[in-house]
Formats: structure tokens, sequence, C-alpha cells
């Protein structure tokens, strides 16, 4: 199989699926407060997503082992497909929580199609295949908010004469009809690559995160000989996702109360940050891996996202914010395909799936916990949740000056 045309294949649908998920998550707060929706109830609603995530995504990368990729990938982004379609349908506040239910049930296309990368790629090439799920993270989280904004614009709705009752609804149809593209692409074009599925007699929920014989099954010594590598690797996709998604709630407030920044603004930042990860995750980081090595970008990501998040406290105006945030964008452009390339490259061989779907698992709980940390240390003081959380990535750091002396010892 050739890897290009396969790499360009996955690529294309995840970016597709994931603009589809950019469209619905920023009108999530608007549309349940047409039912009268409580605050509480619509940080619900963000997190039944991410914790439906954090049990199904490890079973599913399991169940690609078995029974391949190509199955996973299609059922995931018809499931989303299904999950929109609710989405657009729903009536009351109970369809719309069942709606995100399913979505982070059916939640397995990231982690599988990170597995896929592993497969058609050859380990000096992993970071790189990985940069690409990276950077369609980064357009869909840029593309997606923007064609939401347009979707439920009056003059769209009334040149298409759709009644303005239903202006969430269509954007749901629209996330639904991006799945289903999705799913068509992944069922003609994309080939499956386990050729020997794995044959065990225990049951599904072995993949489960919750399991001890998962955790015991991951502790075996991978390529660098630690045999507790791959919890600390997936210990530190935890911390970068809870330490990204306490911005959620902190870095809007924060500009708001701090800078006197409007919403439109602050959605500007964010795409900044997208941009960010689109530029080196998409290109930058072959390179960078080819010169540097993945340990050293790891370590240097991990520091610069500590220094971001110090950062951001400390700005008066809108120029120190946007450096503070470059700070931010760099750091996760480089830890992110760089870890899940050291997390494929840990993992057996025969279970890549099962590796991916925990880290994956590991990023959703991070999500879970990660707003509201951010937002209850804002209510205590203005810089307590990004000095917080600067002080525990730094764990991340001295994780990755131990992994660059183990892969470089002299």
């Amino acid at each position: 199989m050739k890897s290009k045309p396969a790499l360009a294949t996955v690529f294309l649908a995840v970016l597709i699926d994931l603009m589809g998920f950019g469209i619905v998550l920023p009108l999530l707060p608007f549309y349940a407060s047409l039912f009268k929706a409580s605050p509480v109830a619509i940080g619900l609603l963000y997190s039944i997503y991410s914790f439906a995530q954090l049990v199904f995504s490890p079973i599913w990368g399991g169940l690609s082992d078995r029974v391949g990729r190509r199955p996973i990938m299609l059922m995931s982004t018809l499931g989303a497909s299904f999950a929109y379609l609710l989405f657009g349908l729903a009536h009351t506040l109970p369809l719309l929580f069942l709606s995100r239910l399913i979505a982070g049930i059916m939640g397995g296309n990231i982690s599988t199609a990170q597995a896929y990368v592993a497969d058609v790629t050859p380990p000096e090439k992993r970071a790189q295949g990985m940069g690409l799920i990276g950077a369609a993270f980064g357009i869909g989280f840029v593309l997606g908010p923007a064609i939401a904004s347009v979707l439920i614009q009056p003059a769209f709705l009334n040149f298409f004469k759709i009644p303005v009752e239903h202006e969430y609804a269509i954007p749901g149809f629209f996330a639904a009809a991006l799945s289903l593209t999705s799913f068509l692409l992944v069922l003609f074009k994309l080939p499956e690559t386990v050729k020997s599925p794995v044959r065990e007699t225990e049951g599904l929920f072995k993949s489960s995160v919750f399991t001890k014989g998962f955790w015991v099954s991951m502790t075996e010594p991978g390529a660098a000989g630690m045999k507790f590598l791959f919890p600390i690797l997936a210990g530190c996709v935890f911390l970068f996702s809870f330490a990204q998604s306490s911005l959620y709630s902190s870095f809007p407030l924060f500009c708001e109360s701090e800078l006197g920044l409007s919403a439109g603004k602050v959605g500007m930042l964010y795409a900044y940050l997208g941009l960010i990860a689109i530029l080196i995750q998409g290109g930058l980081i072959r390179g960078l891996v080819k010169k540097f090595g993945e340990e050293k970008l790891f370590l240097a990501g991990s520091f610069l996202l500590v220094l971001g998040f110090a950062a951001v406290p400390l700005a008066g105006s809108i120029q120190f914010l946007v450096m503070a945030l470059g700070l931010l964008g760099l750091g996760g452009g480089l830890t992110g395909p760089t870890l899940n390339s050291l997390i494929s490259k840990e993992a057996d061989p025969r279970r890549v799936g099962q590796a991916m779907g925990a880290s994956q698992g590991m990023a959703a709980l991070g999500r879970v916990i990660g707003p509201t940390w951010g937002g209850l240390l804002y209510g205590v003081l203005v810089w307590l949740p990004f000095a917080l959380t600067a002080l525990i990535l730094s764990v991340t750091v001295l994780i990755g000056n131990k992994l660059q002396r183990i892969k470089s010892p002299r």
C-alpha cells in the first residue's frame, strides 16, 4: 500500500468529521438556553461527550486491532452523523443530551485514525503523520465555528426561506452531512491496514481504562526498555489536555475582565492558536523532527507550554497576550504529534489501536476536569488557574528531560 494516498484520505476523513464537530461545539450554550438549561446543565453537555470518549475510545481502539481500522472508522463517522442529525432535531434538553452522549460514544474516529497513521508510516516519519491529525484538528476548529456563524445568520436563513426557530437545527444537519461525507470517503477510498487481526478470547471490555487487565498489558517494557513508560506518556496526554481545556472557562473570563475584549476578539485569538497548530503540525513538524528528534521537540514543547501559561496572567495588553498565546500554540504544536508518535512506538504492534484509544481516553478525561478546574480557580484569584496549571505542567518538562536522556544516553 502506498502511504501518501492513504494518509491523504485519512486526513480528509478526519478533517471533514472535525469540521462538523467544530460547527456544533460553539452553539451548544445557545441551543441549550432555548430549553431553559442552567449553567451547570450547559457545562454537563460538554462533559458528557468527553466522559463517553474516556470510556469508549480505548474500547474502539482495541476493537480496531481485532476487526480492522475501516469498520471502526465507518461506524464512528456514521454514528457521528446520526448524533448530529439528532442534534438538529432535538426539541427538548434530554434529546440534546442524548445527541452529545451518542457523539461521545461514537468518537472512535480520532484514535483509530492515529492507529491507521501508525500502520502506514515508518518510525522515522511517525511524528509527521501524527501531525496531519493535529493539523486536521486545527483546521476543523478554525473553519467549523466560522461555518456555524454563517449558517445561523438571518441573511442566510432568509435567503433559503428557513424559519428562524430552526437556526440551530441547520448547523446540526450540515454537520451530519459532513460526517456522512467522511463515512463515504472511508467506505470507498480507505484501504484496510490490519492484515493479521489480534485474536483473543478475552471480552471486548478488556480494553477499558477502568480494568486492571488493560493497565497490566500497557506496562510491559517498550522500545525504550522502561516498564511503565506507556502510562507515563498517557499521563502526559492527560496533563496537556487538562491544561489546554482549562482555558475554555478561564481564558475568556480573563480577556473580558482584564483586557476588555469582546467575544468576537476572543474567538479570533482561538483561531490564532488553531492557525499556529496548522502551520507546525501540517508542515514544519517534518523538518523539525528530522533535525532535532522527537524527544527534544517534546521537551521544548513542554517548556513552551509552561512559559505560555505562566505568561497569560501577566498580560496587560493585547500584544503581550498574543505573545503568550504564541508560546502556547508553539508548545501545543510540538508536543501533540511527537507525544502521539512516541506512544505509538511504545505500544505492542498488535495493539496500536488499543494504545491510541487509551491515549484519547486520557485526553478526554482531561477535557472533563480541565474546564471545571479553570472556572473554580478563576473565581478565587484571576491569575490562579494559569499559574497552578503552569506548575503542574512542569512535570512534563521533567519527563521530557528524562526521555531525552533515555534516547540519547551519550
